[in-house]
């Protein structure tokens, strides 16, 4: 999700959805949805109804409620010494009162109402960057944000605050004088803070009639009276807590739930800090899930609405933000005029298929290409970088496995030629050929895997030598299933090899093992391969040279064709029919097979039918978008630039 999405607190969406059996919480037809410029709402009544519409309770609303906690001993055998026996007794002496710090800062515990406060319905529909991705990802939703080194951060003022919170309750218990010296009977120490954190995120997910009930039953200041003075039952406060979360939870939480009251049980009954300590861990958990569990709830049920509406919302915020001057559309401006100068006449795209959008979709087109990496994005795109940045990677990975095929029918054709001459004058032909090849790369090329596997030691031998590799003879079978077999067998090594920082460094690193699989498919002496890597490697590392432009040009023109087929189907559907084509499970288009270049008087078959129509169809959908937003605040004439608030109405 460009980067993705976070909450302010600890929580960023993912692509794993979170299953609940709530119904829609609110209905999107009948309730409008305000715009507003920046994501928090800018009117609070009206953010607040949505709010309290929306937070219906999940779960089992008819059920009784369950009865406030009456005091009781927290104890069996409570002392004079301490109110309550909840942990475990040190043997140690009392050590003196210290002096408390007055420069500490206050903790928090890790989840609370503001963490979570961008799971509240207002600001999720006035979250453009949101509402943008809904569009795109069927899958969207809200998950703890726990990776990276915020992620470690957070965790580690967890970790802090726990032990704060067991620090402080095993000084209540053993040294009374020390805790009452620190905070007497104020309720500013970490106990009553996560009482009341947890009072605050359970009435964010109880509907409005429910929330005297909890006042009620969790009565913080009450509680930490009868804690003061040893007559707090937390065994029933756990028992009554996990009755309500029950009554207002999914399903699924249910264990979590009872696990959470055994922890708090037992921690109590055997006098156990540290398990009394990861029960009201759990406590909090339990709540965040909730919490994650009614936002992606909601996002799944307003999500027509919000779809329906990103035009209308998107060019009013963007407007917005341009006559503030917060948004500086010259460069997509100038980008625009420049692809009209160079693509206006291009015979790539008929007419009827993009329409109007035909130079947007080409100048698109042909940002996404390898050797247009170095050009900047359009400023128009600013929500859509991520997704433009994936389409660009997996455009390279496309162009190569092509260059990859060329690499591998010109060997070929040399296998094909020379099927049984000698060695050395099977070398000295396989150097005649290649010398037609114009890969404008000097030779001496730096090959890391060659290097590091090498069996003669050496920086410029091959490490697959003929020493250790043996002449493969492919078996005899059609050309063309031979290729489509090699085809696959490259796929299959690219999607299993590792991630890198950067597109263009994988391919570097895999070039020696693409090399390898194609030598395994033509009938050459060993001696052939280490000429294969390198002419591989020049090829694949020089995307200004005329081989590799000829290769994007070749994508680029089965690329146009279908995307003009996508674009087509597209620009007719309304916003949630659109989301609905485009995001679904589709059968690739079988076109014809392309005669890209001519093979001994033959044509060669496009193999990767299924890599461009997906791309193509991902284009064609953030296109057709894109351009419904901005073709007339930024694409169209100077003149006829303006936003109709009428003709933006849905």
């Amino acid at each position: 999700m460009v980067p993705e999405q976070e909450t302010g607190g600890s929580i960023e969406r993912s692509r794993r959805q979170l299953s609940t059996s709530a119904p829609c919480p609110t209905n999107p037809e009948a309730e409008p949805i305000k715009e507003s410029e920046v994501p928090a709402p800018t009117q609070e009544e009206a953010a607040q109804e949505i709010t309290q519409s929306s937070q219906v309770s999940p779960r089992r609303e008819a059920e009784p409620r369950a009865s406030a906690p009456q005091s009781a001993p927290l104890t069996r055998n409570p002392s004079s010494d301490s109110a309550i026996s909840v942990g475990v007794v040190s043997s140690s002496p009392t050590p003196e009162p210290t002096l408390p710090s007055h420069h500490t800062q206050r903790l928090e515990p890790p989840v609370t109402k503001g963490t979570l406060s961008e799971l509240d319905v207002a600001k999720i529909i006035h979250n453009p960057k949101l509402r943008h991705d809904i569009n795109f990802d069927p899958e969207l939703h809200f998950r703890p944000n726990i990776d990276g080194e915020k992620g470690r951060r957070k965790h580690e003022k967890a970790n802090q605050f726990w032990r704060a919170l067991k620090q402080e309750l095993s000084e209540f218990l053993m040294d009374r004088p020390t805790f009452i010296y620190k905070h007497g009977e104020k309720d500013d120490w970490t106990l009553p803070i996560l009482l009341n954190a947890v009072k605050d995120i359970i009435q964010t997910l109880v509907p409005q009639r429910d929330r005297l009930f909890l006042d009620e039953g969790l009565d913080v200041k009450l509680l930490m009276r009868q804690f003061h003075k040893g007559v707090a039952d937390l065994e029933k406060l756990a028992q009554w807590l996990s009755n309500v979360l029950k009554s207002h939870c999914a399903p699924m939480r249910d264990e979590w739930v009872d696990a959470m009251y055994n922890q708090l049980s037992n921690g109590n009954k055997n006098m156990d800090l540290d398990e009394l300590v990861t029960g009201m861990r759990s406590l909090l958990n339990v709540l965040e899930a909730m919490k994650l569990d009614v936002a992606n709830h909601q996002i799944r049920c307003l999500r027509p609405a919000l779809i329906e509406d990103t035009i209308h919302f998107e060019q009013k915020f963007f407007l917005k933000r341009m006559e503030s001057g917060k948004t500086d559309i010259s460069m997509s401006r100038q980008w625009y005029k420049e692809a009209e100068q160079a693509y206006a006449d291009s015979r790539m795209h008929p007419t009827q298929s993009f329409g109007d959008m035909g130079v947007f979709f080409e100048g698109l087109s042909r940002l996404m290409l390898p050797s247009a990496w170095e050009e900047r994005l359009p400023t128009t795109f600013t929500f859509d970088e991520e997704r433009l940045m994936k389409l660009r990677a997996d455009v390279l990975d496309a162009i190569n496995l092509e260059v990859c095929m060329r690499v591998y029918e010109d060997f070929e054709r040399i296998g094909r030629r020379t099927p049984a001459a000698p060695s050395s004058d099977c070398s000295s032909q396989v150097d005649d050929i290649l010398d037609r090849f114009d890969f404008n790369t000097p030779p001496s090329i730096s090959r890391p895997s060659s290097v590091v596997h090498s069996v003669a030691g050496s920086a410029s031998s091959s490490p697959r030598s003929s020493f250790v590799v043996p002449s493969y003879v492919a078996p005899k079978r059609d050309s063309q299933t031979k290729a489509r077999e090699l085809f696959q067998t490259l796929v299959a090594l690219l999607q299993t090899s590792p991630q890198a920082s950067q597109p263009s460094t994988r391919w570097q690193m895999m070039a020696p093992s693409m090399a390898l699989q194609i030598f395994r498919f033509v009938n050459l002496p060993s001696t052939t391969l280490p000429h294969l890597e390198a002419k591989l490697a020049s090829a694949l590392s020089d995307i200004d040279s005329p081989y590799y432009r000829d290769a994007e040009e070749s994508f680029l023109t089965r690329l146009m064709a279908d995307l003009g087929a996508r674009v087509r189907e597209f620009k007719g559907l309304s916003g949630v029919a659109l989301f609905s084509v485009a995001t679904g499970v589709r059968v690739p288009s079988r076109r014809p097979a392309t005669a890209d270049r001519d093979t001994d008087g033959g044509s060669r078959e496009a193999f990767d039918d299924a890599s461009v129509d997906d791309i193509a169809t991902r284009m064609a959908h953030l296109g057709v978008l894109h351009w419904r937003v901005w073709s007339q605040l930024a694409y169209a004439d100077d003149d006829q630039m303006s936003v109709d608030d009428d003709s933006m109405q849905i």
